[in-house]
């Protein structure tokens, strides 16, 4: 990007929350006239503009810093954190005003065409609809508040049974936990870190499982945490693989040669944690004389680095063995490992955070992150091989998280067909 494209993007951007800032100022105006003293008005008034005006100038100037820099630093979230804070509950007034001025300007073509221009006056802003706007704002302004605050570090444990016939007897009832995306630089709440390493050694699985993005930028971003997360033990071993952030293309580096460094340090960190980090390769996990096969790729993601060999990865396996494989991106399923003729049972992976953002309760599951990705949080299927996207550990960009929460994934493996739902319910009862 040339020099001038910061400024160009920055600059347009500010004129774009400068506009929603004015629409929005028309609401307060509107339910300001609604008190007595003028002057109490006009308070309201500036004090409005005063706050806004300074915000945007602390965005524009942060935002400089952050190109200026060459990466995403993890104090260059709040940045983000304020302002889709900001975007998303201006949006939400301006709709509603929006549906106000098309109601008001139908009102005002319709008087026209009945009167004339004589005594023609425009349709004034109903005070109701300004309350209204404004209260339905509140919702996702208190929502991103707690998000920031106690969101990113709500983990939630999700637990999934999957039938598998062929699965291998002694394997019956394996359980495996599987956590993703930690994105150390940005976990400041080392008591908070805790309580969710503490509920990931709680599941007691026989397998415990790290599918990528160790870090932000750099390796030392982890050796605060090497400790807290070095706790975790599983009976069948810990195993890990890379994600996109764990290269250190995000970041500007004073040469090829220190990127290279920290590339090698940051897989050091993964021995120093008790993680066997798997490149492009594969071991198989040993039960009372059965097997299954655990396989691991570098990233390989559509519009990200192609670099994890699959092929690599499952050479020396038999069709007909068991596998697991860990593949950072969702999108490698449906590109290559679904259909390979050599089959994967199960592929764990991570990567989409699920955007930090959106709604999953029983009947919705919605975030923006869906348009990008078709598999982007939870269990898919596709004629009996399985993808579990882990929903992430850690937080990236925007420094919270609202309606997806941090995941720590708990699988079961069990052998023979899946139960029908009919007659699970009425061995249940």
């Amino acid at each position: 990007m040339s020099q001038s494209g910061p400024i160009i993007f920055i600059s347009i951007l500010f004129l774009f929350v400068l506009f929603l800032s004015w629409y929005v100022f028309q609401a307060i105006k509107t339910v300001s006239l609604g008190i007595e003293l003028v002057r109490i008005q006009q308070v309201i008034k500036w004090s409005y503009w005063v706050f806004m005006v300074s915000l945007l100038i602390w965005l524009a100037y942060k935002s400089v810093q952050v190109f200026l820099a060459g990466e995403f630093a993890s104090s260059a979230q709040v940045l983000s954190s304020v302002f889709l804070t900001l975007i998303v509950t201006q949006l939400v007034i301006v709709i509603v005003l929006l549906g106000e001025d098309l109601i008001r300007n139908i009102q005002a073509i319709s008087i026209f065409a009945m009167n004339g221009a004589k005594g023609y006056s425009f349709p004034s802003r109903t005070v109701w609809v300004s309350v209204l706007a404004l209260t339905f704002a509140s919702v996702p302004l208190f929502s991103f508040v707690y998000g920031i605050k106690y969101g990113k570090y709500n983990f939630k444990v999700h637990r999934e049974v999957l039938y598998f016939e062929d699965l291998p007897e002694s394997f019956d009832g394996f359980t495996i936990t599987q956590i993703s995306d930690i994105h150390s630089g940005s976990l400041k709440d080392h008591n908070a870190v805790a309580s969710g390493v503490q509920m990931v050694l709680d599941q007691k699985s026989d397998l415990f499982v790290f599918t990528g993005d160790l870090v932000n930028h750099r390796a030392d971003e982890i050796e605060p945490l090497i400790k807290e997360f070095g706790k975790i033990r599983a009976k069948y071993g810990q195993y890990s693989i890379l994600g996109n952030h764990d290269y250190g293309d995000y970041s500007a580096w004073p040469s090829p040669e220190a990127k290279k460094e920290n590339f090698e340090k940051l897989k050091s960190q993964h021995e120093k944690l008790g993680f066997d980090l798997l490149l492009d390769e594969h071991i198989r996990i040993e039960k009372d004389g059965q097997s299954i096969v655990l396989a691991g790729v570098e990233n390989w993601g559509v519009g990200f680095k192609l670099k994890g060999d699959l092929q690599k990865a499952l050479s020396g396996t038999k069709t007909g063995e068991f596998k697991i494989l860990l593949s950072h991106d969702p999108s490698h399923w449906d590109a290559q490992v679904k259909n390979n003729p050599n089959p994967v049972h199960l592929t764990l992976s991570g990567h989409t955070h699920g955007m930090q953002f959106g709604i999953e309760t029983q009947l919705v599951k919605w975030s923006p992150v869906q348009y990008r990705y078709p598999n982007w949080a939870g269990l898919a299927e596709d004629s009996g091989n399985f993808l579990y996207v882990n929903r992430g550990f850690g937080f990236h960009a925007f420094a919270g998280r609202v309606g997806i929460w941090p995941e720590i994934t708990v699988i079961e493996l069990k052998r023979g067909k899946k139960p029908d739902p009919i007659h699970l319910a009425s061995a249940e009862n």
